[in-house]
């Protein structure tokens, strides 16, 4: 784990062995499980260091503000093959996590790796985030809402912000050019509760190309009707 391990230092973050043992095993139940079903075209050992484990550490240069030990709440949206939610956990033991996966398949291996790395106070959702949402024992719930790779952001900005706490915040993580992606977006984060708090840019050579940190903070409820039925938020969502 040499790669995550310099990675991480330049984040400012400090992986004990132990935490590096966990991602040693993360990585060999990730390539198992892929055998038999898809979680990732990611495979080589380097690659997923940095493409997935470091890659997903990076949403702490969004979230300083809670403290590392400090107990708080996150919902990783969408979260396929535990990505960003588990490293996350690994980082930060103490936080309460649920992942969310519409998939039963890709649920039975978050199953399996969080008990295989021995994580505490993680829950897994099987359901699609337009329902879940609207299930009063998680709308509104969490201090970080995350999600990667999942979908465009005005149609993400319905999916997640109904999750996040008053106070809170959600931390969508992009590459490429995303000026207009955010400009297209900003009518649903003012409909869905939010404030456009910043676009962090993540510099780190490992990575390469433009990644980006969109960080939302929530200012205010999000409507009771949203988000709206499952598909919706994808063909027809807020825009600007």
């Amino acid at each position: 784990m040499e790669k995550l391990k310099s990675g991480t230092q330049k984040l400012g973050l400090y992986l004990s062995p132990g935490q590096l043992e966990q991602f040693h095993i993360y990585y060999k139940e990730l390539v198992d499980w892929n055998r038999k079903m898809n979680l990732t075209r990611i495979t080589g050992y380097e690659e997923v260091q940095v493409r997935h484990f470091l890659d997903s550490l990076t949403v702490t240069l969004a979230v300083k503000s809670l403290a590392e030990g400090e107990s708080f709440s996150v919902i990783d949206v969408g979260t396929g093959a535990g990505l960003p939610g588990i490293p996350l956990k690994i980082l930060w033991p103490d936080i309460g996590l649920v992942l969310l996966e519409a998939t039963a398949k890709k649920a039975k291996f978050l199953h399996h790796l969080v008990a295989k790395l021995g994580l505490g106070n993680v829950e897994i959702v099987v359901g699609r985030a337009e329902e879940v949402a609207h299930n009063a024992r998680y709308r509104e719930r969490f201090d970080l809402v995350l999600s990667r790779a999942v979908a465009s952001l005005p149609t993400l900005v319905e999916l997640t912000l109904p999750f996040c706490a008053i106070g809170g915040s959600f931390v969508a993580q992009k590459k490429g050019d995303i000026e207009q992606e955010v400009n297209k977006a900003s009518r649903a984060i003012t409909v869905l509760g939010g404030s456009l708090r910043e676009i962090k840019a993540v510099d780190l050579e490992e990575l390469g190309g433009e990644r980006r940190l969109i960080v939302i903070n929530k200012v205010g409820p999000a409507p009771p009707e949203y988000p709206r039925r499952p598909g919706v938020p994808a063909k027809r969502p807020i825009i600007s």
